[in-house]
């Protein structure tokens, strides 16, 4: 079903069906922008679907978009709230501890770099971004990558190997 066949829905199961074949990559990347983190972005639009699925869908289904992407941003700001909230009782725990970790000057120095990588990363096309992701953060052979995405193994190598030499280009020297 295409967009303008959104009228002839009638289920929640036919509206969510519609909804994962139209927005579950955008919304993914779109939480991926708030998270900085794929598997955090990936329970979000999760949880952003299951949320569609209790929803009345002749009220939902005329802004459809729109209200998935609104969900999807309160739900992944939710998440940075609370985690917030959970690393400052943690701090305070583990203050009372003598700490194993870098330096101030290190742990900032290091902390730039990941900043600075990301911003690079997110000049990435989604797909690319996403093959990166899987291959470098959770260590996925390109099968693993082909069955995940749904992309060919060739077209993972592909924009593997296009995103690599355009991150490598758009880095600074001081990282590479």
């Amino acid at each position: 079903m295409g967009e303008k066949d959104i009228a002839m829905i009638t289920t929640a199961d036919e509206l969510v069906e519609h909804a994962l074949r139209e927005y579950e990559s955008p919304l993914i990347g779109y939480a991926m922008t708030i998270l900085r983190d794929l598997d955090r972005a990936r329970d979000v639009v999760q949880d952003t679907f299951i949320r569609l699925y209790k929803q009345d869908v002749e009220k939902v289904k005329t802004g459809l978009k729109s209200w998935l992407f609104t969900v999807c941003r309160n739900r992944a700001l939710d998440v940075l709230r609370k985690e917030k909230r959970m690393v400052s009782v943690d701090d305070e725990i583990l203050g009372l501890e003598a700490s194993k970790d870098a330096s101030p000057d290190e742990a900032t120095d290091n902390s730039e770099r990941i900043h600075q990588l990301v911003e690079v990363l997110e000049k990435l096309s989604d797909n690319q971004k996403e093959v990166v992701m899987l291959k470098f953060q959770k260590g996925m052979s390109y099968q693993e990558i082909s069955e995940k995405t749904g992309l060919t193994t060739g077209n993972v190598g592909f924009l593997l190997h296009n995103g690599l030499k355009r991150l490598r280009e758009m880095m600074p020297a001081d990282i590479i």
